[in-house]
């Protein structure tokens, strides 16, 4: 395959390099789609049994991102013949005077999405007990919410794009990219085994190696910090296991406070709740600690807390280790690498924490990104490096 000519090269193959290669190849792409490690490996960000899908923003222009992923999810499954996607409601909460809290009832009128507002003894009502919450909090429900399973859904998007023609590699690290000529479209992206490949147009989405392989490629530095986080799930005590499950109406759930915490429905592990903290330690990905999980005294506490004592918040009993790319500002990189490249290549990175749940979108806005140099249905003018007040130093 050496020096084959394709329309789109995709660097990565997590989540959002899958969804880019099946939306390519389903529009008659020549499309190569590139993994340093394993398909599914365990390494990044795009592996494990759950993510949830929620509406609920601080900031609108997540709006038609998520609402298009719903229905992308749903065409992408029916495709494939298998189901990614498990419908919930969503439940945000916290103290009344948080401004998150604020913002997200704001968000929910501005955006015109049906919603109830709920004092304590009203939460406690809606879910029949299962939570509870301090007097000074408020409960913010909503229908939109959900749960997708992400390995599933990795290994679905990477079975579309197969399915459509596109060519899958991995085990193949790439460890440069070049323009092939100043003057025309197209570069060459080479791997450490020495293989070249040319393309008219390349995407990276490497996920927590973005920023390493941008610094090689065009000098640039991305503001995009790999953090090592945890997931944990926490045994349900016996006899109310059929109160958390997926279907039993208990929704995916976030919590702001002075700890962010999130979790979701049982589905993968019976009789286990996925309760965890956003958010994780600074690390580089390639000689990462698997430490112990962060705050985990303070997520006891919330677990104890808020469960009207129907979980057991003595310790989780599965952790899982995950990798999260967070930008400062926790909004996403979608933009051209710029510099030599101009609209050749597109970098997509810092989605960790809430990404996945959009990565049917964001693999059509790279597409369209990389074929057409624009995209059409959402403004990602909140996405564009140039934010960051950086440039390349090539």
């Amino acid at each position: 395959m050496e020096d084959s000519k394709f329309d789109v090269i995709i660097v990565g193959a997590g989540v959002m390099g899958s969804s880019t290669a099946y939306h390519a190849a389903k529009r008659g792409l020549r499309t190569l789609l590139l993994e340093q490690f394993d398909f599914l490996h365990h390494r990044g960000s795009s592996h494990g049994e759950s993510r949830t899908i929620r509406v609920t923003y601080p900031h609108h222009y997540y709006y038609p991102l998520v609402m298009e992923s719903y229905n992308l999810w749903q065409e992408a499954q029916a495709q494939v013949g298998y189901q990614v996607y498990f419908k919930a409601h969503h439940f945000d909460m916290g103290p009344s005077h948080d401004p998150t809290m604020r913002s997200l009832f704001q968000y929910c009128r501005q955006m015109g999405i049906p919603f109830e507002l709920l004092s304590r003894h009203q939460v406690a009502d809606k879910f029949s007990g299962r939570f509870d919450i301090p007097d000074d909090w408020v409960g913010l429900w909503n229908e939109h919410g959900g749960v997708i399973k992400p390995t599933k859904a990795v290994a679905m998007f990477q079975t579309l794009a197969y399915k459509n023609g596109a060519v899958l590699r991995d085990n193949t690290e790439v460890i440069d990219i070049k323009k092939e000529d100043k003057k025309k479209e197209g570069v060459v992206v080479f791997t450490a085994s020495g293989e070249k490949f040319r393309g008219k147009k390349c995407v990276v989405t490497a996920g927590a190696w973005v920023n390493k392989l941008a610094k090689t490629v065009s000098g640039l530095e991305l503001p995009i910090q790999p953090m090592e986080t945890h997931v944990s799930y926490w045994r349900i005590k016996e006899g109310h296991e059929g109160k958390f499950a997926i279907g039993s109406g208990f929704p995916t759930f976030a919590s702001f406070a002075n700890v962010c915490v999130y979790g979701t429905p049982t589905l993968e592990f019976p009789g286990l709740i996925k309760v965890a903290i956003h958010g994780g330690r600074a690390c580089d990905p390639d000689k990462r600690p698997w430490g112990p999980g962060m705050m985990m005294n303070e997520l006891k506490e919330w677990v104890e807390g808020r469960f009207m004592g129907m979980v057991d918040s003595s310790e989780p009993v599965v952790k899982q280790s995950c990798m999260y790319s967070m930008t400062p500002d926790e909004d996403f990189v979608i933009d051209f690498l710029g510099g030599d490249f101009g609209k050749d290549v597109v970098v997509g990175g810092g989605f960790s924490g809430h990404g996945f749940k959009m990565a049917p979108v964001i693999g059509r806005i790279l597409t369209d990104l990389a074929v057409e140099g624009e995209t059409k249905g959402v403004d990602i003018k909140y996405f564009r490096i140039a934010r960051f007040n950086i440039t390349s130093k090539f």
